[in-house]
């Protein structure tokens, strides 16, 4: 038995007046419309001036904007290390880096610069050794201690014939040293270092806080050995990716042949898992129904794992799974005919693929374009972030000595004249800151092909670079439309968001229960939107018309057609779903396997490499195997919907006459029970 299409257009009974009218013939419409003009012109011209805004404050960003102060420590005086005139010091050194973990906590110095209450300066290398000024030093000069020692850790300026004990309670010089290593372009001292007394602080605290800072901060070690393991093993994870890329391609192309076992084999699969959560929940539920285990033996707890142990919790999970299952087979049984037609259109976007080899490498185009914008927003955000004036306070590293409380602290001062003969011990001016002041183009490419007659010589020659320059040239405007709907779909729930976690503590139940109904309800609008906005963009590449109208012509002949657009979308799902899972799975495995050293026999050739974390290149090589498949994929995809709503078009438009014929496959107008009225010369026609 064939299936009658739900709507013709000599039966416009079949079209209920709410889903529109279906689409009527037109004898000059031989697939995507070349004579087309632009469209949602406002919003192209709304786009390209962001566009120009964008480009305006990332000049305005590049002039003032200073990336340095991120690449590079600054001294006291705001100096960079390792460039300009401290080109051969690279490091800072804090005279007193126990200020930074005790005055707060570890995460706030890191957000704040690693900007300590202590004096700071920029040296050629590290201490390598522990060093405390003693008691009989202090009379002794600078110089004699210090420069004579080759021990240039004092403050830039301070001169040889000072007193020690005057140049420490000036904190020009520092007053003892710890052996510390280089991180992050500063120098931390090594966490089983012998660490000096230090007044109103206890040793243990001091151990604590430098083991802290170390490993919440010193990141050398690490980047060092990751560095080491990408170095040893990136060949080989190219060529992981290498087998991500050749498993994905196999899979599209070979669901021509296999896409209807496979999906009926994954049918199975799914019903042979529910059967056996059947049979489980059913073994657990008589266990302890015959142990007189019930719920009103155990009440109401928070304790959820203790549900598992009542019969009630079975006999619900049994009555799921048993509904579920019926479920299933009923559409199996009713809905059989709709699920050949899905495999059909399957099998034909596998066909389809293979005849434009080059959609499945538009991804790359897309992911370009997008790490460029990526790009261009990081630096922009970097310039932005690094830009405005250095800011000088002044700072004391004791205010409640005898002689601070006339000083205001924290007020601006000039770096190029230090207090002098203050009050104040220690007084300084230091430095504190700165003073802020695709779819569309896949789309027209596999229209192109079903509305082809005769296949594949009727395919217009490169159909994807054609359909990519129609797209930037006539249907800008109509992309952007449908990313601003979306966007402001998306602030909205960023909104909502932000609201709900700053009135979290505050909220009622009631308050609660709405918030939670209104993020329910963006998020489905977010989800119908990008359903809504990629059918608009097949049938603006087919018929070129502005986003509101493609939208609604979109619209309108899913829901003519709505029992169909369901079953391919789950059966889809299902197979792409079971496609990644293979490419990602196998990936990870043979990864596994290799990078673990459990592959014997290879040859000293392909041995796997010493690696200091195993799980680096496997992690690396699973989530790129992910992004492969999700390429081609998601070309696969866009195809299966293009060709869904081409045949549906079909279906509406032509009724297999000599003068409307169908132009969908051989396969699917035998699953139909149709056929074309041809010529008796031109029998040897093939799909």
């Amino acid at each position: 038995m064939g299936e009658r299409p739900l709507s013709m257009p000599h039966s416009p009974h079949l079209s209920p007046r709410p889903s529109g009218k279906p689409a009527k013939y037109d004898p000059s419409f031989r697939g995507p419309i070349r004579n087309r003009s632009c469209t949602d012109i406002i919003c192209c011209v709304l786009f390209f001036v962001f566009i120009l805004g964008y480009i305006a404050v990332g000049l305005v960003a590049w002039v003032y904007g200073d990336p340095q102060q991120v690449l590079y420590p600054r001294n006291s005086s705001g100096a960079y290390c390792g460039i300009g005139e401290n080109k051969d010091k690279p490091y800072l050194l804090y005279f007193n880096i126990f200020s930074c973990v005790l005055t707060t906590n570890i995460i706030a110095v890191a957000q704040n610069g690693l900007d300590c209450p202590t004096p700071q300066v920029c040296v050629s290398s590290c201490p390598a050794v522990s060093w405390t000024v003693a008691t009989n030093q202090l009379s002794q000069t600078v110089g004699q201690v210090f420069y004579a020692a080759n021990r240039s850790f004092c403050l830039p300026g301070v001169p040889g014939d000072m007193p020690v004990h005057q140049s420490l309670s000036q904190e020009l010089c520092p007053s003892f040293l710890l052996p510390s290593s280089p991180a992050l372009g500063r120098c931390f001292p090594w966490p089983n270092s012998t660490v000096p007394e230090v007044p109103e602080i206890s040793n243990t605290s001091i151990s604590q806080g430098i083991s802290g800072l170390l490993d919440s901060l010193n990141a050398r070690d690490i980047s060092v050995k990751i560095f080491e393991d990408f170095a040893q093993s990136w060949y080989w994870i190219l060529a992981a990716l290498g087998v991500a890329l050749v498993l994905s391609l196999l899979f599209v192309l070979l669901l021509r042949l296999v896409a209807g076992p496979l999906v009926f084999v994954l049918i199975i699969g799914v019903l042979g898992v529910l059967a056996y959560g059947i049979y489980h929940c059913w073994n657990e539920y008589r266990l302890l129904r015959d142990k007189g285990a019930s719920i009103s033996q155990l009440g109401f707890t928070t304790n959820l794992s203790a549900y598992s142990s009542v019969q009630e919790t079975w006999l619900a999970a049994l009555i799921l799974l048993a509904v579920l299952e019926g479920i299933l087979l009923l559409m199996l049984i009713f809905l059989r005919q709709r699920i050949r037609i899905a495999i059909a259109l399957l099998e034909e976007a596998s066909r389809a693929v293979g005849q434009m080899m080059s959609t499945l490498f538009y991804p790359l185009v897309t992911f370009v374009l997008l790490l460029v914008c990526i790009a261009y927003w990081a630096m922009t955000a970097l310039y932005l972030a690094t830009s405005g004036q250095p800011q000088y306070v002044l700072w004391a590293p004791n205010v409640s000595l005898a002689g601070c409380e006339k000083v205001m602290m924290n007020t601006s001062c000039d770096p190029m004249n230090q207090p002098v003969n203050s009050t104040c011990p220690g007084l300084m001016c230091v430095f504190q800151g700165y003073l802020s002041t695709g779819l569309c183009v896949l789309a027209g490419a596999f229209a192109s092909f079903y509305w082809a007659f005769h296949k594949p010589r009727d395919i217009p020659t490169f159909p994807l670079s054609s359909a990519f320059i129609r797209t930037l040239r006539y249907h800008t405007g109509s992309l952007a439309f449908g990313a601003l709907i979306l966007t402001l779909v998306q602030i909205a729930r960023a909104i909502l968001e932000y609201i709900d976690h700053k009135l979290r503590g505050a909220q009622n139940p009631v308050a609660r229960c709405i918030m939670c109904c209104f993020k329910c309800c963006l998020w489905c609008l977010e989800k119908f939107i990008k359903f809504l906005n990629r059918n608009a963009y097949i049938m603006i590449a087919i018929y070129g018309k502005n986003f509101c109208v493609s939208a609604k012509n979109a619209f309108m002949l899913l829901m003519r057609n709505i029992v169909r657009v369901v079953v391919l979308d789950k059966v889809t799902d299902l197979l792409l779903f079971f496609g990644k899972l293979l490419v990602v799975g196998g990936v990870g495995v043979l990864s596994f396997f290799f990078f673990t050293g459990r592959i014997q026999g290879l040859g000293k050739d392909f041995e796997s490499p010493q690696l200091n974390y195993y799980w680096l290149p496997i992690m690396t090589s699973i989530m790129g195997a992910y992004v492969i498949a999700s390429g081609f994929f998601s070309v696969f995809g866009m195809c299966v919907d293009t060709l869904f709503l081409c045949f549906l078009e079909d279906l509406e438009r032509n009724d297999g006459s000599l003068d409307r014929p169908y132009y969908m496959s051989k396969a699917l107008l035998k699953i139909l029970g149709k056929k074309n009225e041809v010529p008796s010369g031109d029998k040897k026609r093939k799909k």
